[in-house]
């Protein structure tokens, strides 16, 4: 699914080069739980938004599903990743002016999906998320756990083959992170969603049943579990 080789990320102060990602190489297989671990500045969330195409390497290949992303034109890699990725972030990234129903409809506008479909789309998703009693209401009306099943649901209304999840339970009590944990298990096993998750937290990357650990901007070690 995903095979990135020499990948480097630097940003030049004065004549020096400043890396951030260093000779990353890395193969990730379709239906894979893959949790990234390190330290602060190690290049975690820098990893997950270049395989999210939000971001630019500086040199090295990436290709996803056999296609070379660097190589096609904005508008294709953007089609490409609406498609195919769902991205949730630590900080929800809600649309405040938007209600929940509008907020998870929005993906599927970005596929021209008629509106009669969306609607059936968007009651389903709402049903399983338990979250009827809620459309109507906007993001600041909700609590942290509330809006980032928000954001889950925003980034699986698409039915992604793939999901990038960036710090999911950072801003969540102990019980609603299992809960988020235990939903991407599901996800991942039942659905053979492929999951990838930057975390600090021991217990969350050991949903992965891969573990790689970045440091300096480099692959220190893989981890596989059992």
């Amino acid at each position: 699914m995903i095979k990135i080789a020499h990948l480097s990320k630097w940003i030049n102060i004065g004549n020096i080069r400043n890396f951030i990602l260093k000779d990353i190489n890395l193969n990730i297989a379709e239906g894979e739980f893959i949790s990234i671990m390190g330290p602060s500045g190690s290049g975690k969330s820098t990893l997950l938004n270049i395989i999210g195409m939000l971001d630019n390497p500086s040199e090295g290949e990436y290709q996803f599903f056999e296609t070379e992303v660097y190589k096609l034109k904005e508008k294709q890699r953007s089609n490409l990743y609406k498609t195919h990725i769902g991205f949730v972030f630590q900080a929800y990234h809600l649309i405040d002016e938007l209600t929940v129903y509008e907020n998870i409809e929005t993906p599927l506008i970005y596929q021209d999906i008629k509106s009669s479909e969306r609607r059936a789309i968007v009651a389903d998703i709402l049903d399983r998320f338990q979250m009827v009693g809620k459309k109507d209401l906007f993001p600041t009306q909700l609590s942290g756990g509330q809006q980032q099943l928000v954001g889950i649901a925003r980034a699986l209304v698409a039915k992604p083959k793939l999901i990038l999840a960036d710090e999911p339970t950072g801003n969540l009590n102990s019980k609603q992170g299992e809960e988020i944990m235990e939903l991407f298990t599901k996800l991942n096993q039942q659905d053979g969603v492929t999951i990838i998750q930057v975390t600090h937290a021991e217990k969350n990357a050991g949903y992965g049943k891969r573990i790689i650990h970045l440091l300096d901007g480099r692959i220190e070690k893989t981890e596989t579990n059992k």
